[in-house]
């Protein structure tokens, strides 16, 4: 078949496509993994490999675990994406809840106002937190609380979508089954429609976190000195003068700790599915109130 027929072929393989792909995740993905190499790199070079070591992560005097600085970035950002994580998904689940079972004639608009952080710029975002917190909230002082409540602010939206998602797929049959057979509304939103979100609940903790540690435009904005420095904005600064390898060490660790979130995700969710099934489940606690 001449390569004319083959690119004609709506039924053939789609290796252009393939290819294409390939090319795309070798151009994503090889910078990535030359930063995480020379931050193993023995020497200070940034360019030129002299051999594996772990200075730059332990023993150096410029490494993350011996440079303040480094240090605190790494801290700081973590703390701050445990405190959104704990506080922005259970905000955005109940959310979520509310709009997606609220029948009234302001449903629309909720709905509307709860998208604008998810469509606004976040460089609008940020300079808008900013205006707030030094005009009209002074009392927060900036730094640590007011990148709490700036990250909190941007992620409950991202929470909503993901769980009104599972909500629109599951459906209001399974509570209704249960409230007919004598439970509180209350009781089927804790026995039955909780367990059926849990797949949604763990992917929103793991998003809120990946977001809030990656976050670079609002910890910026709402910094507060060196203590409220994350580790996105110490890469900023130090990148543009000469950097020593253990940046890149910050930079994996970063990476590391996003993709565990991520991938811990992903693994709890199908865990669950293979487990309980979802809405096998669910059956079972409707079942319990017929009991």
């Amino acid at each position: 078949m001449t390569i004319k027929a083959r690119l004609a072929n709506p039924w053939g393989r789609p290796r252009f496509l393939r290819i294409a792909t390939l090319i795309y995740i070798a151009w994503s993905l090889i910078p990535v993994l030359i930063a995480i190499q020379f931050s193993f790199n023995a020497g200070r070079s940034r360019s030129t490999w002299q051999g594996f070591s772990l200075r730059w992560y332990l023993y150096d005097a410029g490494s993350v675990l011996k440079d303040d600085s480094l240090l605190l970035a790494l801290v700081q950002s973590l703390r701050l994406a445990a405190l959104t994580m704990l506080v922005a998904a259970p905000i955005g689940i109940a959310l979520a809840i509310g709009l997606a079972r609220w029948r009234g004639r302001g449903v629309k608009a909720a709905s509307f106002l709860m998208l604008i952080p998810l469509v606004t710029p976040e460089i609008v975002m940020g300079v808008a937190l900013f205006l707030v917190f030094a005009n009209l909230y002074d009392f927060v002082a900036f730094g640590t609380w007011a990148q709490f409540l700036g990250h909190v602010t941007f992620s409950i939206s991202f929470v909503v979508i993901i769980v009104r998602g599972r909500l629109f797929a599951i459906g209001r049959d399974y509570e209704e089954a249960a409230m007919d057979l004598g439970a509180s509304p209350f009781e089927a939103m804790r026995r039955v429609l909780l367990p059926m979100l849990a797949p949604a609940i763990v992917a929103s903790f793991a998003i809120v976190f990946a977001l809030s540690i990656d976050d670079f435009v609002i910890s910026q904005f709402l910094a507060g000195g060196a203590s409220s420095i994350t580790i996105p904005v110490r890469l900023y600064s130090g990148a543009r003068l000469a950097p020593p390898p253990s940046l890149n060490a910050l930079a994996t660790l970063l990476l590391v700790t996003t993709m565990l979130a991520v991938g811990s995700a992903g693994w709890a969710t199908r865990r669950y599915n293979r487990r309980d099934g979802g809405s096998e489940s669910a059956v079972q606690a409707v079942a319990h109130f017929e009991i």
